[in-house]
């Protein structure tokens, strides 16, 4: 029983540090705004195009920077769920045939 718990802690492990290599992007207003996170949701980078800084005011750099923060965490978000649906199927696949199938 502790081997599976310790076997599940390390693959937790292993796939933590899988998704923080992946790379995820959100944009907003075709590009002018990209922001970057890894599969564990960190964001690693803001990128406003500066013409468009120059142009925009507070309110609509705000919103459009929460537009892509927002859409760079739902890539984070099921990038991760894939990777531990991926990490439960190979834990918990065999199940089925403890019980004749």
């Amino acid at each position: 029983m502790f081997d599976k718990l310790f076997e599940a802690q390390q693959k937790a492990g292993e796939v933590k540090k899988r998704l923080d290599g992946i790379t995820v992007s959100g944009t907003a207003e075709d590009g002018k705004i990209t922001v970057t996170a890894n599969g564990n949701k960190v964001i690693q980078s803001i990128n406003i195009d500066e013409d468009f800084l120059k142009t925009a005011d507070k309110e609509e750099l705000e919103e459009l920077l929460q537009v892509a923060v927002n859409k760079a965490l739902v890539q984070a978000e099921n990038v991760s769920q894939s990777e531990m649906a991926a990490l439960t199927k190979d834990m918990f696949g065999g199940l089925g045939n403890m019980f004749g199938k």
